[in-house]
């Protein structure tokens, strides 16, 4: 029987995917977590300085290049104080066959991810 993946799903798989990417590019994860409205999702350390990383799944017809700006305003000001900076990572996730519909459990799903956006 086929299940459409739940918003908590559709956001670990995200978090997945940036996180592989974020460990090929050689950041040490110091903090993870993976509950969507907990900010940021991913601290992260590379070259002796601190990442913060929100991350979030983004369903057709979204575009998962956009962000609600001024929570990333608020991020990037919470980032400085920590001497951090500040990263949105929005994954598109769409279900391959048909993007209205939902992505399904073990069913192709599309993929639309430029990598991480510096706030």
């Amino acid at each position: 029987m086929r299940r459409a993946l739940t918003s908590q799903e559709l956001h670990n798989l995200a978090m997945n995917i940036v996180g592989k990417e974020l460990e090929a590019q050689g950041y040490e994860f110091m903090g993870i977590n993976s509950k969507p409205k907990k900010n940021p999702q991913f601290v992260c350390l590379k070259d002796k300085r601190l990442h913060f990383i929100v991350v979030r799944s983004i369903s057709y017809p979204l575009d998962p290049t956009k962000y609600d700006e001024e929570f990333m305003q608020k991020m990037k000001d919470h980032a400085e104080k920590h001497e951090a900076e500040a990263y949105y990572a929005g994954v598109g996730l769409y279900n391959a066959l048909d993007k209205s519909l939902p992505v399904y459990l073990n069913e192709d799903y599309i993929l639309d991810y430029e990598g991480l956006v510096k706030i």
